[in-house]
């Protein structure tokens, strides 16, 4: 595994974290945004307002942004407020050593302590990465939205895995 701090996302780190998601808006499936986004729409992403969410960063022992990973609201009604949404983008050279377990692992943790009960992964079929991320951390699949996006010209489909950490 590679060894990296976990930190709080702020300010300082937003350069960082916007060029990681710009990557994947231009070269994958893994967001349905198609255009680079600015420095303040990715505040928008990952900076909130609600202490019950919140981003976080992997940074190396140079410093350095290696990726980035979110507790955010599922949905906006007060119903779902027991489910967040867990999201987790690495720069394409730490994939594949345990950083996104690490993160989902991290993501759990500060759910439960914010009343949380249950976490969701929004995936692109296609994603087979995050997929098996998922799978592997104990998340059920346990829904397939089918034709629901498009890009790169290709009709995608979605998948949603959850994870139950409480039943209150």
């Amino acid at each position: 595994m590679t060894h990296c701090a976990i930190q709080t996302l702020t300010e300082a780190h937003l350069p960082a974290v916007l060029d990681i998601y710009n990557y994947y808006i231009q070269h994958t499936t893994a967001t349905f945004h198609e255009r680079p986004h600015t420095m303040e729409e990715m505040r928008q992403l990952v900076l909130f307002d609600n202490p019950r969410y919140q981003a976080c960063v992997f940074t190396g022992p140079d410093g350095l942004v290696c990726g980035y990973f979110i507790l955010t609201q599922y949905k906006k009604r007060e119903a779902y407020d027991r489910t967040a949404e867990a999201t987790v983008y690495l720069k394409p050279d730490h994939l594949g050593k345990g950083l996104g377990t690490l993160a989902l692992s991290h993501l759990e943790k500060l759910a439960k302590e914010r009343g949380i009960a249950v976490l969701m992964g929004v995936i692109c079929a296609e994603n087979q990465a995050s997929v098996n991320l998922f799978a592997k951390n104990g998340y059920e699949n346990c829904g397939h939205l089918r034709q629901v996006g498009i890009k790169f010209g290709r009709i995608l489909d979605i998948v949603l895995y959850q994870k139950i950490l409480t039943s209150t």
